[in-house]
């Protein structure tokens, strides 16, 4: 059987130039191409292009998914940490007010834990719509995760509150214990 070159010779469509031509030409394409390497195939090329695409869409939606799972953890941690500390004011008798963002709240406690939240002791976090009390280690703990939660945390001063600041102006006017705002 003859090939299709031959058929075309013997036909007179093309001359034995042409086709020497055509065949050396194949030769030096081959002999081009590093050995056991095939002509490129474009669909694999696509294919492969395809999943490398997919790959990084798919990294970068889980991605996203690990970042709201460490905000629900953080959160977890931080109602588990104020429930499991808060302190009970149920026997409050004293109201108390304090300020949250532009807005002034009020809460009933006890005139125990008036004393020390003004001394540092003790700190007002938010839990959802709801304040409660939790000592202050508790408080940094919290505000290391969000400190947005941490509503009020009294800083210990150096200065006791019976010593007296040298450059005061105020120093010669003192505030009544039983000053309440």
């Amino acid at each position: 059987m003859a090939s299709l070159q031959d058929q075309l010779l013997n036909a007179g469509m093309v001359d034995k130039k042409k086709a020497k031509k055509i065949e050396k030409e194949k030769r030096k394409q081959a002999k081009q191409l590093p050995k056991g390497q095939k002509l490129a195939n474009e669909s694999r090329d696509q294919a492969q292009q395809a999943l490398n695409e997919k790959a990084l869409r798919d990294k970068e939606t889980n991605r996203a998914l690990q970042e709201v799972a460490q905000v629900k953890a953080i959160a977890a941690q931080i109602k588990q940490l104020i429930e499991a500390n808060r302190l009970d004011r149920s026997k409050g008798d004293v109201a108390f007010q304090f300020v949250d963002g532009k807005k002034i709240k009020k809460m009933h406690i006890s005139a125990l834990f008036q004393n020390q939240l003004g001394k540092g002791q003790i700190a007002i976090v938010k839990l959802g719509e709801h304040y409660e009390l939790v000592p202050t280690a508790v408080a940094e703990k919290i505000k290391q995760r969000d400190e947005n939660l941490v509503v009020m945390l009294s800083e210990q001063s150096s200065v006791g509150k019976d010593q007296v600041d040298e450059d005061d102006p105020y120093a010669d006017f003192k505030i009544p214990d039983d000053l309440m705002w």
